[in-house]
């Protein structure tokens, strides 16, 4: 199981709710992530591609998450990707019906909601995602991974 926790909650994924999560999540981070803490969130969520980790080593604890000098701002954003996804923001270039996916969307937006995040550090630009795959026009931490999470998964 991948969970996700946060705010004394839990999501407990397999590994392609995981997967597809991780997808639906990034293609809404693109759309807004603009500045280093953003970029840096964008990073985490792509440290969750089990084509990159392996599947099943990925996890995500919002509690110990760097929420950076203004947590609840990056709350705001987070929530933000969250609420884009669920438009279903860019789904249709999945190659695959996702619908599924909005349970497990509601759930991290539950997770979010119950969180109060502490301030932490200001956002370190070198741990973030500033460039973007040209074939599917996702955020990549291409210096670092060799694909994007729509290369990786195929």
């Amino acid at each position: 199981m991948n969970p996700f926790r946060g705010g004394g909650h839990e999501l407990d994924l397999g590994n392609g709710a995981t997967e597809v999560l991780v997808e639906v999540l990034m293609l809404a981070v693109t759309a807004l992530a603009r500045d280093d803490w953003q970029h840096a969130f964008a990073a985490e969520l792509a440290r969750q591609d089990q084509n990159l980790m392996g599947r099943g080593m990925v996890g995500l604890d919002l509690d110990e998450l760097d929420w950076g000098p203004d947590p609840e701002r990056g709350r705001a954003f987070a929530l933000a990707v969250v609420d884009l996804a669920l438009t279903r923001h860019r789904w249709d270039e999945l190659g695959y019906h996702a619908s599924y996916a909005e349970a497990d969307l509601q759930a991290l937006r539950r997770l979010l909601t119950a969180l109060h995040p502490t301030p932490g550090a200001p956002p370190d630009p070198t741990d973030s995602m500033a460039a973007t795959c040209r074939h599917h026009r996702i955020l990549t931490p291409l210096p670092w991974y060799p694909a994007c999470v729509r290369c990786a998964g195929g």
